[in-house]
């Protein structure tokens, strides 16, 4: 089940960039962490970039310095910044929030996105 909304994926040369978005239903109260995993084609899902709500950030080692990962807490929206990128960034990325609380009701507390295709090849 799509849960989050994503958008922003697509092809690049070596060195471009891109930018990831992603929203959450409006249903929501709060969110724990934000961020984004990604899985290469035979590789295991792995997480990129996350966002906790008082604002601190982690990065996998592969992508720092190259990628920044940004959220608006009032709107339920993360964002990914890929700047720098390189054939091995190529991969479905997944947004994700964890430690979700609805408004007035109780459901469930991860989410994920459905998935976007990043290329970067010449």
């Amino acid at each position: 089940q799509v849960q989050l909304v994503e958008s922003g994926g697509g092809t690049v040369q070596p060195g471009g960039s891109l930018r990831l978005f992603c929203a959450a239903p409006g249903n929501i109260w709060s969110i724990s962490v934000m961020g984004w995993y990604r899985q290469a084609s035979g590789n295991q899902r792995e997480l990129v970039a996350s966002m906790v709500d008082i604002g601190n950030t982690t990065y996998v080692g592969a992508v720092k310095g190259r990628f920044t990962v940004s959220r608006d807490n009032a709107k339920n929206t993360v964002t990914l910044q890929m700047d720098s990128l390189k054939p091995e960034d190529t991969a479905i990325y997944y947004c994700y929030a964890a430690g979700v609380r609805l408004r007035n009701t109780i459901g469930p507390s991860d989410y994920w996105g459905q998935g976007t295709q990043v290329t970067v090849s010449s």
